[in-house]
């Protein structure tokens, strides 16, 4: 296996783009964040948020009906465009023409959402962040894998990640079926753990930042958001993939002095998002 590429400050610097000074709401780009099912839908919360909170102009959720209420009185600063169906998603549609696409967070695994997840996978050609359920879905149904545009970014935990490549026997394993599969679809995988690897055909990043704060409920949420808010402000995908890891792990990094691990959650990292941008710059 190739030498990794160290995802730290000096890597990531070669990538960061300051913001225009005289820039608008309308030049920041516009994010959408499809998911959440009945149960499930703190996950779009955290996810629209913290794409919000990296620094896109618009954010837009397409959800079941059952969350317009939750969704416009958690964030009033996200638009919400509901499905026809109460409790999961059937049908994806929406008149916007956003920059990026993030899905899966909360999603479900309902026959009707599988479908309409090949819908979308069938004629997109935005941007795309692929996260949790939606994951799940390709991983039920691996003859849509050829369907998914070339530099999509998928983000599986280790479990996500064995549905969709098979069970592996060692880390030389793991990481030689990704590049694999990587290679294959011409996709870029983010492999969530310890450290977050990312994969893009023979590269193989390493992340620096991060610790087991981390490892808490509803962070890999927030990671899809801010990914999917670098590529609506134009990174290319790989460079959105390494600077999202990077500011997501460094924000427990800054965290963890005041919250220690057990009390740090998802929404400390988002809180952190500002810090953590500030503190690469400095």
């Amino acid at each position: 296996m190739m030498n990794p590429i160290y995802i730290d400050q000096k890597e990531v610097l070669k990538r960061y783009k300051q913001p225009d000074p005289h820039t608008h709401k309308g030049i920041q780009g516009h994010a959408i964040i499809i998911g959440g099912s009945y149960g499930k839908m703190g996950a779009v919360c955290l996810s629209s948020k913290a794409c919000l909170k990296t620094g896109c102009g618009l954010v837009t959720v397409f959800i079941p009906k059952c969350g317009y209420d939750i969704l416009q009185i958690a964030i009033p600063e996200v638009m919400v465009v509901t499905d026809k169906d109460e409790k999961f998603i059937s049908n994806i549609t929406f008149d916007i023409k956003p920059q990026a696409i993030g899905i899966g967070p909360g999603l479900g695994l309902e026959i009707e959402t599988q479908q309409a997840v090949y819908k979308l996978l069938k004629t997109n050609k935005i941007p795309l962040v692929i996260d949790a359920d939606a994951l799940n879905i390709l991983s039920k149904n691996k003859e849509w894998f050829p369907l998914v545009q070339p530099k999509t970014i998928l983000t599986p935990h280790p479990k996500e990640l064995e549905r969709l490549i098979g069970k592996w026997t060692s880390e030389e394993e793991k990481l030689e079926k990704t590049v694999a599969f990587s290679k294959q679809y011409h996709l870029i995988i983010v492999m969530k753990g310890a450290p977050t690897r990312i994969i893009d055909g023979d590269t193989i990043y390493e992340n620096t930042t991060g610790n087991a704060a981390l490892a808490t409920a509803g962070t890999g949420d927030v990671l899809t958001g801010m990914i999917t808010s670098l590529l609506t402000q134009s990174y290319e995908p790989i460079n959105a993939a390494i600077l999202g890891v990077y500011l997501h792990g460094l924000t427990a990094d800054i965290a963890l002095p005041e919250t220690g691990y057990q009390s740090f959650i998802a929404s400390d990292v988002i809180a952190n998002i500002g810090k953590a941008f500030l503190s690469i710059t400095a």
